[in-house]
């Protein structure tokens, strides 16, 4: 049952991790496209003939690029905060299911000490039943 809480905890922290490398990879897409806009900018900025449409294009592009990032970090640490939690409820289960291991390895040798003192304690009863009929 520990096992099972375990697998399931383990693989809700994967899928979460999952989609924090998609959501780490929009953000490098938009970052990657900020800059390249960048660059065009400074093209259109250092080009003979300045097309003052195209740069205030590129301009409020820039600015959306720039808003999106910050919202896409905000989704990003909204995203590594659940997996926090989620990486501690796996060490929590994990710990639950140890300490239930070694109970049931406890209980065990417990057990097989108690079969082998009543093996013990039946020999000697039997010893005991012979020798004294002798």
């Amino acid at each position: 049952m520990r096992e099972n809480e375990l697998e399931q905890r383990q693989m809700e922290a994967a899928k979460i991790l999952a989609a924090l490398r998609q959501q780490e990879a929009v953000l490098n897409d938009i970052i990657d496209s900020k800059n390249s806009n960048n660059k065009e900018l400074d093209t259109l900025y250092n080009s003979e003939t300045l097309d003052i449409q195209q740069i205030e294009a590129h301009r409020d592009y820039g600015i959306k690029l720039e808003t999106d990032i910050r919202y896409q970090e905000k989704i990003v640490a909204n995203t590594k905060a659940i997996f926090e939690r989620k990486q501690s409820e796996v060490r929590e289960a994990h710990k639950k299911a140890e300490i239930l291991r070694k109970l049931k390895e406890k209980q065990k040798e417990e057990y097989y000490k108690e079969i082998q003192r009543l093996e013990v304690k039946e020999i000697d009863d039997i010893t005991s039943a012979r020798f004294n009929t002798v």
